[in-house]
């Protein structure tokens, strides 16, 4: 394949000296006045096409009435091809239903071709290639044309041809006539994944866990028995305590609140939960003493709060009536009246509830500090991701303790283990961030099988679609997406003056750059110090000509990332600058 970068302009005239079919030798008398144009002269990847229109004019006296012309565009790349439509051109005395020639009048016709972009076709030709076909001539059927120098194929290279193979595919290329160098790729510079939205992790650093435990009194009474100061749940409760005082991540309070079941005078019941209270603090004490922690203690007076949760989860008949009542009367004294109104469902309430409101609650609020982020980050890279719930694997990825391929493990093991739709939506972003484009969109799609609904997910899946080149399936999504992302769409289907003016940072400065507008295009950027910007910097500068700030920063940008060391060799945006002699390393 020819240097694309060293190659001249594109050609303007089409030499066609097709000597060696009788019906084509006239017609390369008016050689010279054969113009062919090719619009974009630099061929655009545009929405995930590359499309041109090609402009012939034959001149007067030039086309043969008895011929016909096929002439097929390809774009040709390192390791393959890919041909557009052919079109066919014929004489006014050709009995076909092609484009007719007039030989007395000439003609101008513009061919539109459009090929689907391959990653390869950055650096690529787009050529034209003719096949000859006269009926009456020795030419009866098409025949292969160089249109660089009008010849027909020797009987050797019919042979190749025939044969098919690298050979053959080298001849071909060498018959090509050759209008347009490299594909200005700059679209697939949009970052679309620092448009994309993380969902939150919930993860609270602190989280409070609290236990309680009963001391149960008999009625009217606020002495403890010796029974009540021992039981199953006590028991459990002080061991709980003890386990915990080894732990320094944990903070334990202790409280102790007395109540009074709400039958009876509230004012009486107000001083019955105070000496409970009090009683139970010292029972409290006597329990934890050698944890050695300090208790509060308050009294509440009438427990209606637990009344209402008792009754709610029991299985005591028309429990709905009494909830009913307990919302419908504020005061205490009319509440109790009704209950006690309830003849049928009384005798349970005064067994098997009012007992259970007859105490002393001791609380020990907890609050537990989690790992630190470092200590997950160690985690995530020994590969313990067991030791690691959910909420944990979502914040440590979203802290920048990890490298992107940790976060991409982190979080593809988060939606494994749990299904979670955040889990899912926060890996589509992650894979977007190293550019698995594929698994990004399937990551935010597996979200909405999830039960996803959110604003997260629907802009996500705007901008994963568009970063897949489906533009048609993103309008789906677009309509209600961001402000941003609507522009990030405009510019993925060219419309580069509308997505400059909806953008800033990097993107606005790719979207400026493909609109000619250079001035503004350094200044989105003017703050950015990475290798992206730097490229970018790179690419402007040769654009206006200014070799020596081009060669500058694309060295920066080298050194930031060597990635772009191959790129630049094939970027048609750097031509004027890979053409000198400089070097870059």
């Amino acid at each position: 394949m020819k240097n694309l970068f060293k190659v001249g302009a594109m050609l303007a005239v089409v030499v066609l000296t097709l000597s060696g079919c009788n019906c084509f030798k006239k017609m390369a008398k008016n050689q010279d006045e054969v113009t062919l144009t090719c619009t974009p002269e630099v061929l655009v990847l545009n929405n995930g096409k590359v499309d041109a229109d090609i402009t012939v004019t034959f001149p007067v006296k030039y086309f043969n009435a008895k011929a016909v012309l096929k002439v097929t565009p390809v774009i040709v790349f390192e390791g393959g091809e890919v041909a557009g439509t052919t079109q066919y051109f014929q004489g006014s005395k050709v009995d076909d239903n092609y484009t007719v020639i007039d030989k007395k009048m000439g003609g101008e016709y513009t061919m539109h071709v459009s090929f689907p972009y391959d990653d390869r076709m950055a650096c690529s030709e787009l050529q034209l290639r003719a096949e000859i076909k006269c009926p009456k001539g020795k030419c009866k059927e098409f025949t292969l044309v160089n249109l660089n120098t009008g010849a027909i194929p020797t009987k050797e290279e019919a042979a190749i041809l025939a044969a098919g193979g690298t050979d053959a595919d080298a001849l071909r290329y060498s018959y090509g006539l050759t209008i347009a160098y490299g594909v200005n790729i700059m679209q697939k510079d949009i970052d679309y994944a620092a448009a994309m939205q993380n969902m939150p992790s919930e993860y609270k650093n602190v989280i409070t866990e609290v236990t309680k435990a009963n001391y149960l009194y008999a009625i009217n009474s606020s002495t403890l028995s010796r029974k009540a100061k021992s039981s199953e749940e006590l028991d459990a409760f002080q061991q709980n305590a003890a386990e915990q005082m080894g732990n320094d991540r944990i903070k334990q309070n202790f409280y102790v609140n007395g109540y009074a079941s709400p039958d009876g005078p509230e004012k009486f019941n107000d001083k019955l939960s105070a000496a409970r209270s009090e009683s139970g603090k010292k029972a409290a004490e006597e329990l934890l003493k050698e944890i050695g922690l300090p208790l509060d203690a308050a009294s509440y007076g009438e427990d209606w709060e637990g009344f209402k949760e008792l009754v709610a989860n029991s299985d005591i008949e028309n429990k709905d009536l009494i909830i009913s009542v307990l919302n419908s009367y504020e005061s205490s004294s009319e509440r109790e009246t009704q209950i006690k109104n309830l003849s049928q469902v009384f005798d349970a309430l005064k067994n098997d509830i009012l007992p259970q409101l007859r105490r002393a609650q001791i609380v020990n609020s907890s609050d537990i500090t989690g790992k630190t982020d470092d200590e997950m980050a160690a985690l995530v890279r020994e590969g313990n991701f067991e030791a690691l719930d959910v909420k944990e694997m979502l914040h440590i990825a979203s802290t920048g303790k990890l490298t992107p391929s940790e976060k991409v493990s982190v979080l593809e093991m988060a939606a494994e283990q749990y299904g979670t739709v955040a889990a899912y939506n926060n890996l589509g972003v992650a894979y977007a961030e190293v550019g698995e484009v594929e698994g990004s969109l399937a990551a935010f799609e597996s979200a909405v099988k999830a039960g996803g609904k959110s604003q997260e997910l629907n802009n996500n899946l705007a901008l994963a679609n568009l970063m897949n080149g489906n533009t048609e399936a993103a309008k789906a999504y677009t309509a209600n997406a961001l402000k941003q992302t609507k522009a990030l769409a405009a510019a993925a289907e060219g419309n580069y003056a509308s997505a400059q003016s909806q953008l800033d940072g990097y993107n606005a400065a790719v979207a400026a750059t493909m609109n000619a507008d250079y001035t503004a295009a350094k200044q989105f950027i003017a703050n950015d110090t990475t290798a992206k910007a730097d490229y970018l910097r790179a690419i402007i500068a040769s654009k206006q000509g200014d070799m020596t700030a081009a060669t500058a920063n694309l060295k920066s940008a080298i050194e930031k990332e060597p990635a772009y060391a191959e790129r630049c060799k094939k970027d048609v945006n750097l031509r004027n600058l890979i053409g000198k002699e400089i070097t870059i390393y």
